[in-house]
């Protein structure tokens, strides 16, 4: 693991940065987009592999329980136009079995605060309308509905979201 997120573990919690090319985190992709498929067509997901998710721009977390990865999220730094820039979400994904503990919420937390960290101030993201639980937490979070932004066009089976964050 190479940088602690200074969230303090709970329950033996520890969320930090970590390469996504690692076996156990290209088999929660895997699962990740396996559950994606089960829900709406290809032309519907808007998933990045690997590739992406190693580039520069990118901050990856893992959350890992006892040493076992339980999830991870990610967020991609667009600072091309400094008057909107932005971080969009990406690749948020829980293991199945620790679902229900409150991990989304701490993950996007510590994205956030990544992303503040980088002098990002604002984040943007695109989910799926079938995906209840991520777009409840969301919305708990601050996130607003927004039309869709960059790339996307206006899916009937996405929704896109944005949140300002504050400066620290």
């Amino acid at each position: 693991m190479s940088e602690v997120h200074k969230l303090a573990p709970h329950g033996g919690l520890v969320i930090g940065r970590e390469s996504p090319d690692q076996p156990a985190i290209r088999r929660l992709l895997a699962l990740s987009d396996a559950y994606a498929a089960s829900l709406y067509p290809a032309e519907s997901n808007h998933l990045v592999d690997v590739v992406t998710l190693l580039q520069s721009n990118v901050i990856f977390l893992v959350a890992r329980q006892a040493g076992a990865i339980i999830g991870c999220g990610s967020v991609v730094l667009h600072t091309e136009a400094p008057d909107d820039a932005y971080a969009e979400i990406k690749r948020m994904y829980v293991d199945e079995h620790v679902r229900g503990l409150k991990l989304g919420r701490r993950l996007l937390e510590a994205l956030e605060a990544e992303t503040v960290a980088a002098g990002v101030f604002v984040t943007r993201l695109e989910t799926g309308i079938y995906n209840h639980a991520a777009i409840a937490l969301y919305e708990r979070l601050g996130y607003r509905k927004i039309p869709p932004f960059a790339e996307y066009w206006d899916d009937p089976l996405s929704v896109f979201y944005e949140k300002r964050l504050a400066h620290a």
